[in-house]
């Protein structure tokens, strides 16, 4: 095995990650080998496996699999506090192979922060929070990405009426300072070309519709502009996402979660990968949760973990 594999958390066992790691490796392992960090008890019945120690060991033909313990049997669609020990487990170590250089880059299957609350008290909001932790950096950065589309909500989950205060200067020019190196280290442009939507409806048609693109937005690309960053807005976020428009920038910044999501979701709705920029390693995940409703049932698509794999295995080259 020439090239350093990448690591795979296992994510909640209850959930779908287990059934769609398996099959994920038997689409991709070959071209992108992985190491899985779980239970093999968890995967489902009949998945080839072998347990290795070291994650270079990770040739052959069958999941390798380093083993993680869990505490309680993990029962399909059946969330269980007393797992959420082993699920942060391997979250820590896949970051400490990444962060070792021992794996090329991290991907992780959903996880219930529920669950984990109540198991263990989980402190973090999720997985980019608890990594940002590991990792020792204070700020970072979600990306969607798919062939068709890269979008960064530069506010997350925070209500709809929270956004105009918690958008300031300072939240708006890190992100996408974040976000402009690691389209140029990570993705590999040489000069990353940014859309940044507006926050209001026609990006505030000169301030009729809200003063927030001209007081706030506005600035903050002027000041990055003169530094010589390609960046366009504040943007209408309704004429953003028609395909003419996507062929004019690599990623696009829009104000809060929804603006982002939807149109990725609309154009790649099984594809979509989470990337967590800002990190010192490559992370991906995919775009979906824990899928309790349908863990278990051999239903369970591996597109968007697919996708998270190549992504990583690109990113890491």
């Amino acid at each position: 095995m020439g090239e350093r594999p990448l690591v795979m958390s296992c994510g909640d066992p209850s959930g779908i990650g287990p059934e769609i790691s398996a099959k994920a490796w038997d689409a991709v392992g070959r071209e992108c080998p992985f190491v899985w960090l779980g239970d093999p008890q968890h995967l489902p019945e009949g998945v080839a496996f072998r347990v290795v120690d070291d994650v270079a060991d990770c040739g052959g033909d069958v999941l390798p699999v380093v083993p993680v313990s869990f505490a309680a049997q993990a029962r399909a669609g059946h969330p269980e506090p007393a797992n959420a020990a082993g699920v942060i487990d391997a979250i820590r170590r896949g970051a400490e192979l990444v962060q070792s250089g021992a794996a090329r880059g991290l991907v992780t299957c959903p996880i219930h922060k529920a669950a984990l609350k109540a198991g263990v008290g989980f402190g973090f909001p999720g997985h980019t929070e608890y990594l940002a932790h590991l990792a020792g950096v204070d700020r970072v950065v979600m990306m969607l990405a798919s062939d068709a589309l890269r979008v960064v909500p530069v506010t997350i989950h925070i209500p709809l009426a929270e956004v105009p205060g918690a958008l300031t200067p300072d939240l708006l020019e890190a992100t996408i300072r974040i976000t402009h190196a690691a389209l140029i280290r990570d993705f590999g442009i040489a000069r990353p070309r940014l859309a940044v939507a507006g926050l209001n409806p026609h990006a505030g048609e000169d301030g009729t519709m809200g003063h927030e693109d001209r007081e706030v937005i506005a600035p903050v690309i002027a000041r990055l502009c003169a530094e010589g960053m390609d960046l366009r807005g504040p943007l209408p976020a309704d004429t953003m996402f028609h395909g003419p428009a996507r062929a004019r920038y690599d990623a696009a910044l829009c104000m809060y979660h929804d603006q982002a999501l939807i149109p990725i979701k609309t154009l790649a709705f099984d594809e979509g990968v989470n990337v967590t920029l800002g990190l010192p390693f490559v992370r991906t995940s995919p775009d979906h949760g824990t899928a309790y409703d349908i863990a278990g049932q051999d239903v369970a698509r591996p597109d968007s973990l697919i996708a998270a794999i190549r992504m990583a295995w690109e990113m890491g080259a």
